[in-house]
């Protein structure tokens, strides 16, 4: 293989995982949940084999390789999810604020960014600008919230807070605050009129180790990126940077790399599955977004070359039926598609990891990464 694509649909969850109980999920399965809505379609995944996985029924026709994957690291969130893609498990979770922030940190943070700060606690981003946008306009003061994840967010409307100036603060909290991420969210209008912006942006903790990026850029293969892959890995072993503004952006810059002649890894992530369906329990709207990814799977796969290879995964769940709106743990699919991938399989496999493995291995490049390869099974 000279190229494989890897596609994170971002929190496209298949059932809730042998431990889901210990972090409150038991019962949670973001694919059952969005497959009962009307607007859901995706006979292009199920030829790749998204309903032969184990648990999720069989006996339907398929081509190339599947597969259940189980998370080994501890934790549930976007951060902890991918690195385990990339071949880091993490046997602690990163720190949660459940009550907010400490005073002290919180204080320092405010007095560098020279605004007061409001909120402080964990609250939905589409409710928090609404409770505390007007004040912020008003006062100028940061609204600064969490979640049940690792995140330090600070949400500040265009027109008060110029997005570089955010992204500064942002800067700012990542000294402070041992999240995973520091989260920018910008949005714009009128209260109680406000929508977020396409501005986001993530500043993450960098991986505690080498990754599987680290490994193929340092053996010279090209590890270009789409969507806020770069973001999660603080640049590291990221050959080039392509920022989305959604799953369509997203989507549609993927499919130019098909027609860029690079050798290595294109790694990508599609974020509008978790952050404007999942954490927003709708339904509806999640259906909608996978119907519309596997619409659009032809005019990739059709494209491809002979030595590309496919990969579909997940980071973890977030199922929009429940109560909740975090994250859920589940399983995550594994759908690989290529001129020479045999139609096999893979059964349920232990970590996430195992995807970082195999490209590795694939690409002939050594490396202590965790996981097993599963490369001799589909080629």
């Amino acid at each position: 293989m000279k190229r494989i694509f890897l596609i994170v649909l971002d929190s496209f969850g298949i059932g809730y995982a042998a431990d889901a109980e210990a972090f409150g999920d038991k019962g949670s399965n973001t694919l059952e949940a969005i497959k009962k809505s009307a607007y859901f379609k995706a006979d292009n995944m199920a030829s790749l084999g998204l309903f032969n996985i184990d648990k999720n029924g069989g006996g339907l026709n398929t081509v190339g390789a599947y597969g259940r994957l189980c998370e080994l690291s501890c934790g549930k969130d976007t951060t902890i999810g991918h690195w385990e893609i990339a071949g880091i498990v993490s046997q602690n979770p990163l720190p949660t604020y459940p009550n907010g922030f400490d005073d002290k940190d919180l204080a320092e943070f405010s007095k560098r960014c020279g605004r007061r700060v409001l909120c402080n606690k964990p609250y939905s981003g589409t409710q928090v600008i609404l409770d505390y946008g007007r004040e912020h306009i008003e006062t100028g003061a940061l609204i600064v919230y969490t979640s049940a994840d690792s995140v330090f967010q600070i949400a500040a409307h265009e027109d008060i807070v110029p997005i570089e100036k955010l992204y500064e603060y942002c800067e700012i909290a990542r000294e402070i605050f041992p999240v995973g991420r520091v989260i920018a969210r910008p949005f714009m209008g009128e209260h109680p009129n406000f929508t977020r912006t396409a501005n986001r942006h993530d500043f993450s903790l960098a991986p505690p180790k080498k990754t599987m990026l680290d490994y193929l850029h340092n053996a010279g293969y090209d590890t270009p990126s789409v969507g806020k892959i770069y973001d999660i890995f603080d640049g590291q072993g990221v050959s080039s940077r392509n920022p989305t503004k959604s799953n369509a952006d997203g989507m549609a810059k993927t499919l130019e790399y098909l027609d860029t002649d690079f050798n290595g890894l294109c790694f990508v992530n599609l974020v509008d599955f978790d952050s404007l369906w999942g954490h927003r329990n709708d339904v509806e709207g999640y259906a909608k977004g996978i119907s519309e990814f596997d619409a659009w799977l032809p005019s990739f796969t059709e494209k491809m070359r002979e030595d590309d290879l496919l990969i579909i995964t997940a980071d973890h769940g977030c199922d929009p039926s429940t109560p909740s709106t975090d994250h859920s743990r589940e399983d995550v699919p594994l759908l690989i598609y290529g001129k020479g991938v045999k139609n096999v399989n893979l059964g349920t496999r232990k970590g996430f990891c195992d995807i970082a493995k195999t490209v590795c291995d694939i690409f002939g490049v050594d490396n202590d990464l965790e996981g097993d390869s599963f490369k001799e099974l589909i080629l």
